[in-house]
C-alpha cells in the first residue's frame, strides 16, 4: 500500500502520515492513534519513535521586514528568550531579504536546531515541504491558513477588531469606514469578518462602500480614509488595520478640517508606541507583541527537545484600549 492509502483509511493528510511514519512529535496522540489504527488494518510496519532532534543548536530567525516599533518588538521578544535558552540566533531581516529563497536549505545548514518565521511572505506549499523534512520551525503571524500539524502564534485577530468595532457601535455608529489590510493576509481577513461580526450584532450590514484595502502604512492609510471621508454620506467613524494606517487617517481628518471624536472617531490596531504619540491619543486593540516572540520560542524549544506538542496553533487573546480618539456618534 502507499502513503496516500493510509492517509484515506485514516482520515489525515499525506503530510500527517509521513509525520507519524517518522516518529515527529508535532503529531496529537489522537490523529496518531488514527494513523496506526490505519497502519495496522493495511498491514502497513508501526511508525519509529522519535529519539533524538537535530545536532545543530541556532536558531535561524527570518523577519523579511524593517525591525520597526511593531517587528522590532516581536524579534527582541524572541532574541532575548532565545539567549535565556542558551540559543545563537541568526537574524534575516529587512526588506531586501523578502524575496530571498532560504527555507528550502535550512535543514542543510548543520548548525542549525529550528527555525522562527515571522510573517513569511512564502505560500503554505512551501512551509508544508519544509515541515515534511523533519525540520523545527514555527510560524509567528502567518499570512494564510496552515495545517493543523506546523506550529504557529498569532494575535486573536477576529475578537480584537470585532471589540473595536463593537464599542464604536456602543457609542452610536452605524456608519463605520473600514481600512483594511492586505485582502491575501489572513490576518486582514479575520479583522474584516470581526468588524462585519459586531455590525450584524446591530442588524447592519457592512456597506463595499465602506470598505478600502491598503498596504499597512501611515501614507496608504491617508489616501483610503481620504476616499472614505470625501464620500457624499461619509462614515462617522473609522477603523483602521493598524496604528499606522490610523494615523493616515488622523491627518485625512485634519485636512478636511474634521474634529477628532468629535465629528469622527478613529481607531487603530496594534497599540504601538505611536498610538500614545497622537493628539488625540488613539484608541487601539493591543497585540501581545512581546508575547508572541516568546510564545514561539516556547513552542520551538519543545519541538527541537522532541517533546509531545499537543496544540500547535495557539492564539493569544487581544486587549481593547480605550483612548481620546473615539466619542459619541455626531448628533445629524
Amino acid at each position: 500500500m502507499t502513503v496516500r492509502d493510509i492517509a484515506a483509511a485514516a482520515g489525515v493528510s499525506i503530510a500527517t502520515v509521513s509525520r507519524v511514519m517518522n516518529g515527529q512529535a508535532t503529531v496529537s496522540a489522537e490523529t496518531r492513534e488514527a494513523v496506526e489504527g490505519a497502519m495496522e488494518r493495511l498491514g502497513a510496519p508501526r511508525a519509529r519513535t522519535r529519539t533524538a532532534g537535530r545536532p545543530g543548536r541556532d536558531v535561524f530567525v527570518r523577519c523579511p521586514y524593517l525591525l520597526t516599533d511593531y517587528f522590532g518588538i516581536i524579534v527582541s521578544a524572541v532574541a532575548e528568550t532565545l539567549e535565556l535558552h542558551g540559543r545563537q540566533v541568526i537574524l534575516s531581516a529587512g526588506d531586501s531579504v523578502r524575496d530571498a529563497e532560504v527555507l528550502g536549505g535550512l535543514p542543510d545548514r548543520a548548525q542549525l536546531g529550528g527555525a522562527i518565521l515571522i510573517l513569511p511572505p512564502e505560500p503554505a506549499g512551501d512551509l508544508e515541504a519544509l515541515s515534511r523534512r523533519d525540520f523545527p520551525f514555527v510560524v509567528i503571524d502567518p499570512r494564510t491558513p496552515l495545517p493543523r500539524d506546523i506550529a504557529a502564534v498569532s494575535a486573536a485577530h477576529f475578537a480584537g477588531a470585532r471589540s473595536v468595532t463593537a464599542h464604536l457601535v456602543a457609542l452610536g455608529h452605524r456608519r463605520i469606514g473600514m481600512i483594511g489590510g492586505p485582502e491575501d493576509w489572513l490576518a486582514g481577513r479575520s479583522r474584516l469578518a470581526g468588524h462585519a461580526s459586531a455590525l450584524a450584532e446591530v442588524g447592519v450590514l457592512p456597506s463595499p462602500e465602506l470598505y478600502r484595502s491598503i498596504e499597512p502604512t501611515s501614507d496608504w492609510g491617508h489616501g483610503a480614509a481620504a476616499r472614505l471621508l470625501d464620500l457624499p454620506d461619509r462614515p462617522t467613524a473609522l477603523v483602521a488595520f493598524n496604528d499606522k494606517a490610523a494615523v493616515g487617517a488622523l491627518r485625512a481628518a485634519y485636512e478636511r478640517g474634521l474634529r477628532v471624536p468629535e465629528d469622527l472617531s478613529i481607531a487603530g490596531f496594534d497599540d504601538v508606541y505611536l498610538s500614545s504619540s497622537t493628539v488625540p491619543m488613539l484608541t487601539t486593540v493591543r497585540q501581545p507583541l512581546g508575547e508572541l516572540g516568546r510564545m514561539a520560542v516556547s513552542l520551538l524549544m519543545r519541538l527541537m527537545e522532541g517533546h509531545a506538542v499537543e496544540t500547535l496553533h495557539v492564539e493569544l487573546a487581544t486587549e481593547l484600549i480605550t483612548r481620546g480618539s473615539t466619542g459619541p456618534v455626531p448628533a445629524a
